[in-house]
């Protein structure tokens, strides 16, 4: 028995140690696959690569590795200064490559067959550079998006493309395709572009619901939404370079409408009059409005006027004066560093409007009478007495040197009345960057300002765990509590505010923000703040909201509905609309996406730190920064 006890266990260790081997051979095939790439093009100085296998998952730039380090699966290369051919031996080897992103260069020549049909390949960007020849076939079923566009390539659309199920984003534009467009039945299609090539023939129904931009560019193409069919000449003489754009058939059909009216001098000079006549009338009713206003305003005395709160309706509050106790009516404490031109009663007289109503309290826009503009905190049910509210103020107020901290002013405390004096951020919050104003003639935020905004958040938080101490939180944090600066710099405020509040024993779950282990305040801690931003990022990018606002009713738990969309596979289905109607830039939002499900993971020990999350973040817009040292404790974000 322990003869054979011993072979079995020598052809289990055998076993073990020859699949050992294999994973080391996967990986160092992914390695000589990698310098063989690196070898064949000229790059920039900054492309640290080396013969060193023990690094090629931490240090190498733009490489990302599966979550046990066996294989690669991503290659971040964006404007690296690649010129010259890709060899057939060396990109289209990574057999476990899902992301490439190689635009920006200055790639030439044919695109090697073996790379599109990588059969894990989901994201491919190749787009700004000199790539020609004919788009190879076949490609990886598992496609989500492929963008090649800003190049050379020639031939027609390949028939395989017919069959990508998955596939989101196809971008084609600035080529010099030819031929039909393939009858596509993809159900996934979500953004298409074929503009500026050489395509002819009638566009496919499957795909003639895209707006005209999709298509423009193509002289011999035709149909719903270009010029119909007939107007195109079948001609097989007809210049096939002709990349003038079509004109939209609204406005074909207005220059067809060519009835023309003539109109004499006195008729004109009569129009000029009235239209000047009309102009002034409404300058006179302009100035006697702001002036009625303007009295009205002075005439408010200690009272603040509400003029919308978050939900959009019209209040007026109480007096900020009803607590205020006539002893101290000029004993508001300034934090060192910050403007004492002002004292109480001056905020007391001044016109305000609601800014909205939170969880610890209302937020008002005060103005004063020296136009200096703040934000007062009206705070309800402090339960801390005075020495311990100003203890823990002075702790908060240390905070404010950091620029993505909302700083803290000034406070007053008495018996009945606790206020707190901030900053007038005119940026407003990102939740209502994200979620205000929705309809016709509202701006989008763009990816890049959305990333800056979380990045300084990012930063604002990690320097509050830093500098208050390992036990120090935020507590409350929510895209409501990120305010925007004139520079789009995120700045998080209400820093500080739970410890002071009388927060029930047993927390709401309806909080979409609050990690699942915080059942009441005792038990937030740096890692529940680590979650509350991750929420934030899903909300980022997602355009979801995760609590319950009025006048907003797309609520959803969001770490649960982004976990069961990606369960299988990343999707571009989680992203946000606004933000794929800009600038595309999936690979980024992937990267954004894997960071925001690290830090909603359900164990607080599986989630990173608050320093090592703004590194991360700040990683996604300048790769090169990848190298510098870092802790252990980065390997918490996984790569599905």
């Amino acid at each position: 028995m322990k003869l054979q006890f011993s072979i079995v266990g020598l052809i289990l260790l055998g076993s073990t140690l020859s699949l050992c081997g294999l994973i080391v051979a996967d990986l160092k095939s992914d390695q000589q696959a990698l310098l063989e790439f690196a070898s064949s093009v000229p790059h920039a100085p900054r492309l640290n690569w080396k013969n060193d296998s023990a690094s090629i998952c931490t240090s190498w730039v733009g490489v990302t590795c599966n979550s046990n380090g066996t294989r690669v699966i991503g290659l971040h290369l964006p404007g690296m200064g690649f010129s010259g051919t890709i060899q057939e031996s060396s990109i289209g080897k990574l057999d476990a490559l899902r992301v490439l992103s190689l635009h920006s260069n200055g790639l030439r020549g044919n695109l090697p067959s073996n790379i599109l049909s990588i059969p894990s390949l989901q994201f491919v960007y190749l787009q700004h550079n000199s790539f020609s020849g004919a788009i190879p076939s076949p490609v990886s079923p598992k496609l989500f998006a492929l963008d090649i566009s800003f190049n050379s390539f020639s031939g027609s659309i390949p028939p395989a493309f017919q069959n990508l199920r998955r596939l989101t984003w196809l971008y084609l534009q600035n080529n010099s395709i030819s031929g039909a467009i393939p009858d596509f039945n993809l159900p996934r299609l979500k953004h298409l572009n074929l503009s500026y090539n050489n395509l002819n023939g009638s566009i496919p129904n499957s795909i003639k619901t895209f707006p005209y931009s999709s298509f423009v560019g193509n002289s011999l193409l035709c149909g719903p939404p270009l010029n119909d069919c007939s107007t195109i000449s079948p001609s097989p003489s007809a210049s096939t370079d002709d990349y003038q754009p079509l004109t939209p058939p609204t406005a074909q059909n207005q220059k067809g409408t060519n009835h023309k009216k003539s109109f004499g001098l006195a008729t004109v000079l009569a129009l000029v009059i009235g239209v000047l006549a009309v102009l002034s009338l409404l300058v006179v009713a302009i100035c006697v409005f702001c002036l009625k206003r303007k009295k009205n305003s002075k005439s408010s005395g200690g009272i603040l006027k509400g003029k919308a709160s978050c939900a959009g309706k019209t209040e007026v509050s109480k007096s900020f004066g009803s607590g205020v106790q006539g002893a101290e009516k000029n004993k508001l404490f300034f934090f060192e560093g910050s403007s004492s031109s002002f004292d109480l009663e001056d905020l007391l007289k001044a016109s305000a409007e609601v800014l909205g109503k939170g969880s610890y309290g209302t937020a008002y826009k005060a103005v004063l009478e020296e136009g200096t503009t703040v934000v007062v905190k009206r705070l309800k049910e402090v339960v801390v007495g005075k020495k311990e509210f100003e203890q823990h103020l002075e702790i908060v107020g240390r905070f404010g040197s950091h620029p993505n901290v909302m700083p803290l002013r000034a406070y007053y405390y008495s018996k009945d009345e606790k206020l707190m004096v901030y900053n007038y951020m005119p940026g407003g919050s990102l939740f209502f960057l994200l979620h205000g104003n929705k309809g016709a003639g509202r701006t989008p935020l763009d990816w890049d300002s959305r990333v800056k905004i979380v990045h300084g958040a990012a930063k604002g938080i990690a320097f509050i765990h830093s500098e208050g101490g390992p036990k120090f939180t935020h507590g409350n944090i929510k895209s409501n509590n990120v305010l925007i600066s004139q520079e789009l710099e995120g700045c998080i405020s209400d820093v500080g505010l739970p410890p002071l509040m009388n927060t029930p024993a047993t927390m709401s779950r309806s909080n979409g923000y609050r990690a699942p282990e915080v059942t009441d305040s005792k038990k937030i801690t740096q890692k529940s703040d680590v979650y509350s931003f991750g929420v934030v990022l899903l909300e980022m990018l997602t355009g979801k909201t995760p609590l319950r606002y009025p006048g907003y009713e797309d609520v959803v738990d969001l770490p649960r509905w982004v976990r069961s969309v990606v369960r299988e596979e990343w999707t571009a289905e989680v992203f946000d609309e606004e933000l794929l109607r800009g600038q595309y830039v999936e690979e980024e939002m992937v990267q954004m996406l894997q960071i925001a499900l690290a830090c909603v993971a359900k164990g607080s020990e599986n989630r990173p730190r608050m320093d090592e999350v703004a590194r991360m973040i700040e990683e996604i817009k300048h790769p090169e920064l990848k190298n510098r040292p870092s802790s252990e404790s980065e390997s918490n974000v996984h790569t599905p």
